[in-house]
């Protein structure tokens, strides 16, 4: 095959493979990362909050009510002093009123940058119940800054400052990014490795399936002895065997055929052969039975006239009938051979219509010059049966054409010899059938002059001579039979070469 098409069974197979893979790695490694990024994320907050907060309860909870910046300052700092490094800021109010705050990162964490939700709700005062014990709670949020994620985190002391801690998150970050980074990889090593694996997987199972179809196109060139190897037992090896039992029974029914339609072909031939001696004595007697006939001495009795003429005219058609059927015997068994000559057109149809006398009856359309390399006899044949098959039904006169045509699609040109009569033309349905063997357009009148064997013989003279033959009714009225015989028969006599096929 000339390359993958998204028809191939192989590409489906592999992006199936793929889009499951993918699917499956991505699905898998978006679980894996946000669990991981919860619990990273979880356990630094945790962490970071529990200190915060017992830093706000051993050191904020002991400063005055109101505090001086100083003391918020040092406080502050103390705070900050934590496994966590997180910076924290105080605020609280002097004993004028007035705001004051003690920041722990020299004024690089300030009330600013703590959301205004977090501190009304740091700022608000909880009514104390069974369940609740404490007027303030502490509270928290992620924010970013500049891109770089922090955690922030505020809680009030009862009658003292509120305290807030900025926690950075970057190094969770970087190690989520990372993470990220590996589950990204393994996704694509997974697909890598899906695609290799359907590729193998789809060697495995193409495999015997292209052999089953080799196997099938050989057996529809008529290679009836082409068998599988099989070997397993899943379903490939079950369609294997199922292939090899029907082409053998296969095999046998077109051996039987074959032995019956050769003995069909052996009976006939030998029936004419067989026919042909006792014709021959009795068409002598025939004609001289003829000749008393057309004397004129009148030595037949007028009673038995008739009877004598039938004699003759059922003798004669039954010559004619055992010549057919000899010619038939020939073009089955495949010994029909062409004796070429060259010829003019013109003038074999002339001959022909001169040694029948048609020339009355007979209109001949075709220029002197028209040469072509055919078998005479068997083009004399073909003429004989169209122009007296268009005399007999369609009616005189009939028209004889004859022109060269040039097909793109063939080599060299073409004869093309129109036969048309000027009858009733041929019915639609009987079209299809009139170069059947033995077919005769009306039912009730099954015997008639003809046989019924001579279009079928003129079209299997064409067709050794590599033409062929159509009927159409011209919309002028009557039928036009169209025989198309190539310039130059000669290619058809010589022996192809013998090749032997290394596959078999």
């Amino acid at each position: 095959m000339a390359g993958l098409r998204f028809t191939s069974l192989r590409l489906r197979l592999v992006v199936v493979f793929a889009l499951v893979a993918l699917t499956a790695a991505v699905s898998a490694s978006g679980i894996a990362y946000w669990l991981n990024r919860e619990a990273v994320l979880t356990r630094t907050q945790n962490s970071a909050l529990s200190d915060f907060r017992q830093q706000m309860q051993d050191r904020a909870a002991v400063l005055p009510a109101h505090p001086t910046q100083g003391e918020l300052q040092h406080t502050a700092n103390l705070m900050a002093d934590s496994s966590q490094h997180f910076s924290v800021l105080l605020v609280g109010t002097d004993d004028n009123g007035r705001q004051v705050a003690g920041n722990s990162d020299l004024d690089a964490f300030t009330l600013q940058d703590v959301p205004v939700s977090l501190r009304e709700a740091v700022a608000q005062k909880q009514k104390i119940t069974g369940h609740n014990k404490h007027p303030y709670h502490l509270y928290w949020q992620r924010v970013s800054q500049g891109g770089t994620p922090y955690l922030v985190g505020g809680a009030k002391v009862d009658g003292g400052p509120t305290g807030y801690m900025l926690k950075s998150l970057e190094p969770e970050a970087k190690d989520l990014t990372s993470l990220a980074w590996s589950l990204g990889i393994a996704t694509g090593l997974a697909l890598i490795g899906a695609a290799l694996l359907a590729q193998a997987a789809a060697t495995t199972v193409l495999k015997p399936v292209h052999r089953l179809g080799v196997a099938a196109r050989r057996l529809g060139e008529g290679k009836l002895d082409t068998r599988l190897r099989v070997s397993g037992t899943d379903e490939l090896a079950d369609l294997s065997r199922t292939f090899n039992k029907a082409a053998e029974n296969l095999e046998k029914q077109v051996a039987d055929m074959s032995s019956r339609e050769e003995s069909s072909r052996r009976f006939v031939a030998d029936m004419s052969h067989e026919l042909r001696t006792p014709l021959t004595a009795i068409t002598a007697v025939t004609e001289v039975l003829e000749e008393e006939l057309d004397a004129e001495t009148g030595s037949v009795d007028p009673m038995i006239e008739p009877a004598v003429r039938l004699v003759v005219s059922e003798t004669r058609r039954l010559n004619d009938l055992v010549e057919n059927l000899m010619e038939v015997t020939r073009f089955d068994a495949g010994t029909a051979r062409l004796v070429l000559d060259d010829v003019d057109v013109a003038d074999q149809i002339t001959a022909c219509i001169d040694a029948r006398a048609w020339l009355d009856a007979v209109e001949l359309d075709a220029a002197r010059g028209i040469t072509a390399r055919l078998d005479p006899r068997r083009l004399d044949v073909i003429l004989a049966n169209l122009i007296g098959n268009a005399l007999k039904h369609g009616g005189s006169p009939v028209r004889v054409c004859v022109r060269t045509e040039t097909r793109p699609e063939q080599d060299g040109a073409e004869v093309v010899i129109d036969v048309r009569d000027h009858g009733p033309g041929i019915p639609e349905d009987v079209l299809p059938h009139v170069f059947d063997r033995f077919y005769k357009a009306s039912a009730s009148r099954p015997r008639s002059e003809g046989s019924g064997l001579g279009l079928s013989i003129a079209m299997e003279n064409a067709r050794i001579h590599g033409g062929r033959i159509t009927a159409a009714n011209s919309p002028e009225g009557g039928a036009v039979f169209t025989l198309r015989l190539p310039r130059d028969a000669s290619p058809l006599t010589e022996e192809p070469e013998k090749s032997g096929d290394p596959t078999e």
